[in-house]
């Protein structure tokens, strides 16, 4: 099986699952903790065709940080980028990377499915 990676928050009910699901997998995941690690423009590029979606649908757009940047209406995906980059916060989770693909761990079990495929 190719490196499996997930974009992890400890303090996220829905992160520590899919923690969860990764380990009673048996799979040994790269943890990267992405809001320690603040990930550049190009990491989220790179998860972006990943995921296939745009910026937009990977941000939390109920965070008051979302808000407070007046995102609503922006459909730049370099400003997207840049304020995920700049507030890791903003970014969805958990991500599951395996390979050329990735998953939003939302719910937890789609997580079981991609692993499958």
């Amino acid at each position: 099986m190719s490196e499996v990676q997930i974009w992890h928050n400890p303090r996220c009910s829905k992160s520590r699952q899919a923690m969860e699901i990764l380990q009673e997998s048996g799979i040994e995941a790269v943890v990267i903790k992405y809001l320690d690690v603040e990930p550049d423009e190009t990491m989220i590029k790179e998860v972006l065709g990943k995921l296939g979606i745009h910026a937009k649908e990977l941000m939390r757009t109920k965070e008051e940080i979302f808000k407070e940047l007046k995102l609503e209406n922006v459909e730049d995906e370099g400003v997207l980028i840049r304020a995920m980059s700049r507030f890791p916060k903003l970014i969805e989770r958990p991500i599951v990377i395996k390979g050329d693909k990735a998953v939003i761990g939302r719910p937890p079990e789609k997580i079981v499915e991609f692993l499958k495929g």
